[in-house]
């Protein structure tokens, strides 16, 4: 498994961090979990493109998640690289309302003529050669996170979320637990570094990688709390960071 931090930020814009996406890529397959706004862009900076993504999977609907969705697609119409391969977009309850409401906006600058796209909650995806699970989340009502299991890797990310005991679970043995770390102090729905800290403690992470960070974060304050309560490996991610597992 290797993975690659699209964007380590948040909906707030910052010069140094993009809105949430990450890529993982399982030998010949990617997946594109979130698309905030600038992913598509900075998917390129990576050294990927719209023709490299098998499957997006979507946490939940705020706009820092999801908006370069329909980007994503209209790029794949480009004449001269255009998109042949079929994609599939899963996400939580609601997915298949929010694809119909955008593709009623956007028409015909999203539907595709040599690909299909096919619009999936997790329970109806059908992974070859890997497993997929998620937990109901407490950030929004739709929010899901998830686990990805390949040959004995666990890849866990939370989206965004409070603390639950459904959370700990999901990330149970995580070789890589994902986990956002919005604010410095306790804020409803979010994670701060000493309670996320507490989840990969719980979650007996073999490594702890935090995201979707708001600018008011001090990197060193963050180490600092997250090492209060969590004793392993654990990395604060930037924007274009590659960890293998």
């Amino acid at each position: 498994m290797l993975i690659t931090f699209i964007g380590t930020g948040c909906g707030v814009p910052s010069k140094v961090r993009g809105s949430p996406s990450i890529l993982l890529s399982l030998d010949n397959e990617n997946i594109l979990l979130d698309t905030g706004p600038g992913a598509l862009r900075a998917l390129l900076e990576a050294g990927f493109t719209y023709n490299d993504i098998d499957h997006i999977f979507y946490t939940h609907f705020h706009i820092d998640h999801i908006a370069d969705l329909a980007p994503f697609l209209f790029a794949s119409k480009y004449p001269l690289a255009p998109r042949k391969r079929d994609i599939n977009i899963v996400g939580p309850r609601g997915i298949k309302e929010f694809w119909d409401s955008l593709s009623s906006l956007y028409g015909e600058q999203l539907i595709p003529s040599l690909y299909s796209v096919n619009v999936r909650t997790p329970e109806e995806f059908m992974p070859n050669g890997w497993r997929v699970i998620t937990a109901k989340l407490p950030h929004t009502e739709e929010s899901i996170g998830y686990r990805i299991e390949k040959e004995g890797k666990v890849f866990v990310y939370s989206g965004d979320t409070g603390y639950s005991k459904e959370l700990v679970e999901l990330g149970k043995d995580a070789d890589a637990l994902i986990l956002e770390c919005s604010f410095p102090r306790e804020v409803e729905g979010h994670l701060h570094p000493k309670l996320a800290g507490r989840v990969a403690r719980e979650c007996n992470a073999k490594l702890l990688l935090l995201t979707h960070i708001y600018p008011v974060m001090l990197e060193e304050e963050i180490v600092a709390r997250v090492g209060e309560e969590f004793g392993g490996r654990f990395i604060v991610a930037r924007d274009g960071m590659r960890i293998e597992i």
